[in-house]
């Protein structure tokens, strides 16, 4: 009875030692952060009299008043709604090219194609820093092989770093840096499908285009809204391409972004408190659009009904 139950004991305790490393790993770089910018933006530095000598300056608890102003700061809706409008010409245009892609791939007697596959992803393997400084130098008229062409054929050069137009430059970066990694999951989850089903539809006499739009895309809809839900988070937590950019023109602000408001207020401003208040606010919404998303969804998606 006694080592029946130890043996009982031993492999109801394996899944949690399986699992430890995994919980401590995610509680120490997760939880832990979360939790402590939780505290942060419940906190304020209070100034006494001139704000000099030892306890002129004290932490207290604010509240809600950092939330207050997050939510009531300018600065933060007009970065928010230049998010939404990145987000509007990304999304469509980068998961848009990865689907074609990923369709074109998977045809049968592709040549190159893995020299094809690997082109297509390599630019996901560069990191967005360089990528945007790469691409932010060919945005600059004086470097921009564009502009001497242009300039060649003595057609008007565009400013690719003006105001009007900054936001498609940015645009173009994340489409190039993000195509290559949808479609290698939209590409997986093709090559998962049965031959069988595309045999079947061919001796029916549907064509490469019809088994594409009737069998592949219907059947890649679960693939289309995880890279949907992936890019939107990455697109809410824009950041590295304005922030690179910015540094060779002058029209991106310190605030072009939310997250570029969060790096501003934390350590330009050496303001903590604010900028983990906008960073909750950033999460919470994050967690909306994509929970509301995959809501939206997941009827067609999944086969749910609730």
């Amino acid at each position: 009875m006694t080592v029946a139950t130890n043996r009982r004991g031993r492999r109801t305790a394996a899944p949690y030692v399986f699992l430890a490393p995994a919980v401590l790993l995610f509680s120490l770089f997760i939880l832990l952060p979360v939790g402590y910018t939780a505290y942060l933006s419940l906190r304020k530095v209070q100034v006494k009299g001139l704000g000099l000598g030892r306890g002129a300056r004290s932490e207290v608890f604010a509240g809600l008043d950092n939330y207050q102003r997050a939510i009531t700061d300018s600065e933060l809706w007009s970065g928010g709604l230049r998010v939404l409008l990145y987000g509007l010409l990304l999304l469509p245009i980068m998961l848009g090219l990865a689907l074609l892609f990923a369709l074109l791939l998977d045809r049968p007697r592709v040549g190159l194609r893995r020299f094809s596959r690997i082109s297509i992803f390599l630019p996901y393997a560069v990191p967005a820093v360089i990528a945007s400084m790469l691409w932010g130098f060919l945005y600059l008229p004086a470097m921009s092989p564009l502009n001497y062409v242009l300039d060649r054929l003595g057609l008007p050069e565009p400013n690719l770093l003006s105001p009007g137009s900054v936001l498609f430059s940015i645009v173009n970066i994340a489409v190039w840096g993000g195509v290559g990694f949808n479609m290698i999951i939209l590409y997986t989850s093709l090559r998962a499908i049965s031959p069988e089903i595309y045999e079947s539809a061919r001796i029916d006499g549907c064509s490469e285009l019809q088994i594409a739009l009737r069998i592949k895309i219907p059947l890649l809809i679960p693939a289309i809204v995880m890279t949907t839900v992936f890019s939107l988070i990455v697109t809410v937590q824009v950041f590295s391409e304005p922030l690179t950019v910015r540094s060779l023109t002058t029209s991106i602000t310190s605030t072009w972004t939310p997250l570029m408001k969060v790096y501003r207020d934390a350590f330009a401003a050496n303001d903590l408190y604010s900028a983990a208040a906008t960073s909750i606010l950033l999460a919470a919404i994050t967690l909306v659009l994509s929970f509301g998303f995959l809501r939206f969804v997941q009827r067609r998606a999944f086969g749910e009904d609730r």
